[in-house]
């Protein structure tokens, strides 16, 4: 570990002792737009499990509020060649059933993630590892095939250390249903489509939380959740409509918690087909096989005024599915400018002067405005030849049904927040051949990601990475949209803070008087 990591362990050491002092008391409701598709950590990608997850269950390591990698059950790690993480756990720690927290429970969680059987959501961050061995009971090393600079990034969002004992042998409808982490709450029960509760962990190793009980409910619309804030029947409520903010801000007893996001909402355009094990089939059947006519999709859409007219001004229209803040961003990338006199043109060379019906698949509820910015969309495609019929979805159906088996064609909006802060999570993760949510398919393309994934070279990397991107905008595999600005809406007895990274973390809220 780097002098300042140590730093960072020794701060951590002395700082998470604080987190809490005295008995955990009273009880906050979060809304989040929608339920968990899962409760087993391993098997999704989405924010709200996250958000759920993250408080049930520890990672090796973690990032502070100012985004910085800090250790968590890892109280120290270190890249002992180019090929091999080693990481130090923390001692002493226990799982909610009792379980020890050691080397052995890290090895068999993370290899739980790779196990092909499972076929875990996340095991695509983690297809470099080649094996994870325990050194002593409190010593793990993690050797990949090649150089892997950014697991340590994804080892503080990803891998859920998960108790031996209490998941080995079961398959992911127990994990889905019993969860048992080391995490400062413990899940209490799950109500589908209801709520979730959990209960605030006293023997935590990083100090007992302040707030004793905390409820997820899913709330998909923006004007309930503001009226149920309004109420007094929430204490947080998510995603806060730009046009509902004033209404909050001269309520006297709510108040509004701002960040620029992590997030990105773009719409991925298929160019090829995939089947349901994520295995390239042919191109795409349709008009989007054809690269003109993704580059007119590209070529008809007007950012700005969707920015400007629905969300209010409250997004930062983006050239590519990444922030400023990750590394990877090209700053000399900039969005592509409406012109629909080329799109209509494209068109007409693709051979569809006359225009073409296409489908924008959308879900309603779990972004800002999602539904209205998809409308939006499809009325200005329209406009440009392109008539365009917007298709919404419940989201636990849209990501099951719909996304995840590759039957959003030939396009659908989504938003993704990588708090991994490198390229790699986003540009990676969605483009590359067999991953879970790619409908692209180009050798080039894999061979700068693979290259770039593997690199010790910073200055290397963000050239490839530079590349790759240009690469999926100019082939139209993807209508980079904005990033978000995360808004919430907060009742004044709790004492919360709106993160980029868009996380909820319980053990860092406070009710003001402990009431």
């Amino acid at each position: 570990m780097t002098p300042n990591r140590a730093a960072l362990a020794l701060f951590v050491l002395l700082f998470l002792p604080t987190l809490a002092a005295g008995a955990p008391e009273g009880k906050i409701v979060i809304a989040q737009g929608v339920d968990p598709t899962t409760l087993d950590p391993q098997w999704h990608e989405e924010t709200p499990a996250y958000n759920v997850l993250l408080n049930v269950y520890d990672t090796l390591l973690f990032r502070d509020k100012d985004l910085k990698l800090i250790p968590w059950l890892a109280e120290s790690w270190r890249l002992v060649n180019p090929t091999t993480w080693e990481f130090k756990i923390r001692k002493g720690v226990k799982f909610h059933n009792g379980e020890e927290v050691d080397a052995d429970a890290v090895k068999f969680s993370l290899d739980r993630i790779r196990d092909p059987e499972l076929k875990a959501r996340q095991s695509v961050y983690f297809r470099l590892v080649t094996s994870v061995e325990v050194v002593d009971k409190h010593t793990v090393r993690v050797l990949t095939s090649r150089p892997y600079p950014t697991l340590e990034n994804h080892l503080a969002l990803r891998g859920a250390i998960m108790p031996p004992g209490h998941f080995r042998g079961k398959d992911k409808v127990f994990a889905d249903r019993n969860p048992v982490g080391s995490g400062p709450y413990k899940f209490v029960r799950w109500v589908k489509d209801e709520q979730i509760e959990l209960e605030a962990n006293p023997g935590w190793w990083g100090g007992a939380p302040k707030i004793k009980t905390i409820v997820f409910r899913p709330i998909p619309e923006h004007a309930v959740r503001v009226a149920a804030l309004q109420a007094g029947e929430i204490d947080v409520a998510v995603n806060i409509p730009p046009h509902l903010v004033q209404i909050i801000e001269k309520h006297p007893k709510l108040y509004i918690s701002k960040a620029p996001s992590v997030r990105t909402i773009f719409i991925p355009i298929y160019a090829y087909q995939y089947d349901t094990a994520n295995k390239p089939v042919g191109p795409v059947e349709g008009p989007t096989r054809d690269k003109r006519v993704r580059q007119a999709l590209l070529a008809a859409v007007n950012v700005d005024e969707i920015i400007r007219t629905v969300l209010e001004g409250n997004a930062v229209h983006t050239a590519t599915p990444l922030t400023p803040k990750h590394f990877g961003f090209d700053p000399t990338f900039t969005p592509m400018k409406v012109d629909v006199a080329r799109a209509r043109k494209l068109l007409a060379d693709a051979g569809f002067p006359q225009g073409i019906d296409l489908t924008l698949n959308s879900p309603d509820g779990r972004y800002q405005k999602d539904k209205e910015v998809a409308e939006a969309v499809a009325g200005q495609l329209t406009k440009a030849g392109i008539r365009t019929r917007v298709r919404t979805h419940e989201w636990t159906t849209y990501l099951s049904q719909y996304v995840y088996p590759h039957k959003a064609n030939p396009m659908y909006l989504i938003g993704w927040g990588n708090t991994t802060w490198d390229a790699d999570g986003t540009i990676g993760a969605l483009f590359r051949t067999g991953t879970p949510q790619s409908n692209y398919h180009n050798p080039d393309f894999d061979g700068l990601i693979d290259e770039a994934q593997t690199s010790i070279d910073p200055r290397h990397r963000q050239e490839l990475y530079a590349r790759a991107q240009r690469m999926i905008v100019d082939d139209g595999a993807v209508l980079p949209l904005y990033q978000q600005v995360d808004i919430y809406g907060v009742h004044k007895r709790l004492s919360f803070q709106a993160l980029s990274s868009e996380q909820l973390v319980g053990a860092w809220m406070s009710l003001r008087n402990g009431k």
